[in-house]
């Protein structure tokens, strides 16, 4: 599936513009006056599909409405993402003009909508389809909030190390690291040969960041990491501390490009397939936008779950779902649509290639990366994406004190109470 994490972040009002706006409203959405609307055979999907894929799924669609004597309309915000996409719907939902089913991020993007109530609780359904059985139950605890199944994830992308073998075997480096010492010896023996480990870059936060959460993963261990992303824990901690100055090491140290902060990730990412580093953090969308479009074989590369010397192992990363609209007069045939749709074969139909759903993973003919990446750690817990696990606001503070910490203008001790200010108003607000 064409999916970029840049495609959703770092969005200019212009592509918001071009994007357009718009949207029609079927029969069975919410009334302006906020009650349930009547029942019809009338549905409307909203989603931020991507222009390359929406006929894929609306060819899925058009199959469920045939089956099943509905009509659906399907409407797109293509390159919208975080920045624009959620409001959008927002306006839409509070303006009674809301679509029976959307496409969402869980984390933080996600939990507004099931907080508001405006996401029904969708457990009669998750028993009704099996969906408990049938998708990934990773990935549905990242759709469910406050304990209530607010959505059904269809993806599930974990954060890992894809890595150039020919500049690893230059360094001398026959595996991958499998402890955190390990990896830093690796970088080392990179730099030795005149190769630059880590290909990452700082503009817009949150390439770098994948970095940073690592690294509190490994010095803070699972169930504290957990807790701090919510709050219920002080940042202004060692284990914090630690992980800023690892941080900063990584840079000083040279593991990562010169002038990192200014990089562009969309330029610097596919460094690792081009022979410029030896590794980038990354997920397996980058076989095929980085490998494969390059014209590479994907034999000349390999992935592994970064090492955190925790248990369990855990990676970076983060689902997407649909949601059905509290209000629809619509949700049995809505909740119908998304059952059609997360069956495998329209699943492999739509080319999603890291779904939760059993029975639709990767070809390994076609993507041996990624269906090597799904066998090994795909079945791995993993914490929230530093960007979904804060909203936007916060976020965007957290990319400043990342920035400040590598420019020497705050300490690691400092970066730490900074950003137990920022987690800790967000947490009471």
């Amino acid at each position: 599936m064409t999916y970029t994490r840049r495609g959703f972040l770092g969005l200019t009002s212009a592509a918001a513009l071009g994007a357009g706006l718009s949207a029609c409203t079927g029969a069975g959405t919410t009334s302006s006056g906020g009650a349930t609307a009547a029942t019809s055979n009338n549905l409307r999907l909203f989603t931020y599909e991507d222009d390359t894929t929406i006929g894929l799924l609306k060819a899925q669609v058009k199959k469920f409405d045939e089956q099943n004597g509905t009509t659906t309309t399907v409407d797109s915000l293509p390159g919208s993402g975080a920045a624009v996409y959620p409001d959008k719907l927002r306006t839409e939902l509070l303006g009674g003009k809301g679509p029976d089913v959307w496409r969402i991020w869980g984390g933080q993007i996600g939990s507004p909508f099931a907080k508001a109530k405006q996401a029904l609780d969708l457990a009669p359904y998750y028993s009704k389809y099996g969906w408990d059985s049938t998708i990934n139950a990773a990935a549905i605890s990242g759709m469910t909030f406050d304990g209530v199944k607010t959505g059904v994830p269809f993806i599930a992308l974990g954060i890992g190390a894809w890595y150039n073998k020919s500049l690893f075997a230059k360094a001398g480096v026959s595996a991958p690291p499998t402890t955190y010492a390990e990896l830093e010896a690796v970088n080392d023996k990179l730099v030795a040969v005149g190769v630059t480990p880590l290909a990452t870059g700082g503009k817009y936060g949150w390439h770098v960041m994948r970095l940073f959460e690592y690294l509190l993963e490994h010095t803070a261990g699972p169930e504290l990491h957990d807790k701090l992303l919510t709050g219920a824990e002080s940042w202004d901690r060692p284990e914090v501390v630690e992980a800023f100055a690892l941080f900063k090491k990584w840079q000083d140290k040279k593991w990562m490009p010169q002038g990192a902060l200014g990089l562009d990730p969309a330029d610097v990412e596919p460094g690792y397939v081009q022979g410029k580093t030896a590794y980038t953090i990354t997920g397996p969308w980058t076989e095929a936008q980085a490998i494969l479009s390059a014209k590479k074989p994907s034999t000349a590369f390999g992935t592994f779950e970064l090492p955190t010397d925790q248990k369990p192992s855990r990676h970076s990363g983060f689902v997407e779902g649909y949601m059905i609209n509290a209000k629809s007069g619509n949700a049995d045939k809505a909740a119908a649509l998304i059952d059609f749709i997360c069956r495998p074969e329209a699943q492999k139909a739509m080319q999603i290639t890291a779904s939760t759903v059993k029975g639709a993973e990767p070809d390994p003919k076609a993507l041996p990366l990624a269906a090597e990446w799904a066998q090994k750690y795909a079945g791995n817990p993993f914490y929230t994406i530093q960007d979904q696990a804060f909203p936007k606001k916060e976020a965007d503070q957290y990319f400043s004190i990342q920035s400040d910490l590598l420019q020497g203008s705050v300490t690691p001790e400092a970066a730490a109470k900074k950003m137990q200010e920022i987690v800790s108003a967000w947490a009471k607000g």
